[in-house]
């Protein structure tokens, strides 16, 4: 069963389960091609999703970028590669750099909408593929939605193209408390449910000092009592989550990663990387925690924050805790 509710008519998945209208909806994608509802849906060119039998069966693959086309369709990643997508938009994930971690980036930009065309164009051309432009009506007056691909915390320090920051700001970009910054972390790249709890309880115990190092403290990711008490639930997999709301600090809806919310946007190079090396140093930092660790101050920020500076590859991470007197 893929759920233990009673289900209408006709709600099936693609392994034949009936599901309810709460879980099709909420956990599932509809198939495009056969109706029903998938846990492991593919892009499929024109905004739509595709189950794996639909995928292997009905539709063929574009030869530059494999996405799926339906009959007679083109590849609208392909013929249009300077657009600004739908905020729907969710193509199939490209992983960049060794895992089993990867992270993944949005940062919201407010841009002139005299200069749109040219922020668009110089997003994507520097991006290439390892991201893509999204529309977000709550970016005024006007703006996009800059997401990556999956990226290891190495590849996304050493690879992502770093100077697109500065152009945007010199295009007359800007940020402000009305636009975030998300990491998405891989479940994948937790040990266990166990871990991603633990790394949970690092957050919600250190909230001050977290919304210190992000810069804000926002009502689009507030640190939630409701979502912190299922904390032990929803670590184990996003299908507890149904009924807690997404806007939170750490977002535990996403099918297969965990969503940081908490974050300012920014355009200052440091900052992001900082934001990026948290979440890899905090995934890192409780991997191996036990609770002899813990008994003896574990989830101390102080401890964290020492554990960060003996390490030069979060010194992203170390100096903005430093400048941000969050360093102890």
């Amino acid at each position: 069963m893929a759920c233990a509710e009673l289900t209408g008519p006709g709600m099936r998945t693609d392994h034949d389960e009936p599901v309810c209208p709460n879980c099709a909806y909420g956990l599932f994608d509809s198939c495009f091609g056969c109706d029903r509802f998938s846990a492991a849906g593919r892009y499929l060119s024109g905004g739509y999703r595709a189950c794996a039998q639909c995928a292997a069966t009905r539709y063929r693959e574009c030869r530059e970028c494999g996405t799926l086309l339906r009959e007679n369709g083109s590849c609208d990643l392909c013929a249009h590669p300077g657009r600004v997508r739908a905020y729907s938009y969710k193509p199939d994930p490209r992983f960049h750099g060794e895992g089993p971690l990867y992270l993944g980036l949005e940062l919201e930009v407010i841009v002139p909408e005299d200069r749109y065309s040219e922020a668009v164009a110089a997003a994507t051309t520097r991006l290439g593929r390892l991201g893509y432009l999204k529309k977000d009506s709550s970016i005024q007056p006007t703006g996009f939605e800059l997401v990556t691909h999956p990226l290891s915390y190495r590849f996304a320090i050493d690879e992502f193209p770093w100077t697109l920051l500065s152009e945007l700001d010199d295009l007359g970009c800007t940020v402000d408390d009305t636009v975030g910054l998300h990491v998405h972390a891989s479940r994948a790249g937790f040990a266990s449910p166990a871990h991603v709890y633990r790394w949970m309880k690092l957050l919600y115990r250190n909230e001050t000092e977290v919304a210190t190092l992000a810069r804000r403290r926002s009502r689009y990711a507030p640190f939630d009592r409701a979502a912190r008490a299922r904390a032990r639930d929803t670590a184990k997999d996003h299908k507890h989550a149904v009924g807690l709301d997404r806007y939170q600090a750490i977002n535990p809806h996403p099918r297969h990663t965990l969503e940081l919310r908490v974050f300012a946007s920014s355009l200052d190079v440091g900052q992001v990387q900082a934001a990026l090396a948290f979440t890899a140093a905090s995934i890192d930092y409780t991997r191996h925690l036990t609770i002899g660790h813990i008994r003896s101050g574990g989830w101390d920020w102080s401890r964290f924050a020492e554990w960060v500076a003996d390490r030069p590859e979060y010194a992203p991470l170390a100096m903005e805790m430093e400048a941000l007197a969050c360093a102890c």
